[in-house]
């Protein structure tokens, strides 16, 4: 997987997983909602400093958004 692929992954996940929308994660993280959605679709490259802002918004740490999830 590529590093796009496995931030998008994980984003789509943990977003899920605490009930945000798109949406709703972008205004928690002061990003537009476009934005989170073209990260999401692997449509748009995210500078650090924006990977940072999701992880802390999402209560992780960059490194668990850029690793490779475990497969079942």
């Amino acid at each position: 997987m590529s590093a796009r692929e496995i931030l998008a992954v994980n984003m789509i996940r943990l977003r899920a997983a605490r009930g945000y929308s798109q949406e709703a994660l972008a205004l928690e993280c002061g990003l537009h909602r476009t934005f989170i959605g073209h990260v999401e679709r692997q449509a748009r490259n995210i500078s650090i400093d924006n990977v940072e802002r999701i992880a802390l918004t999402l209560g992780v740490s960059v490194g668990e958004l850029l690793t490779s999830p475990k497969r079942a």
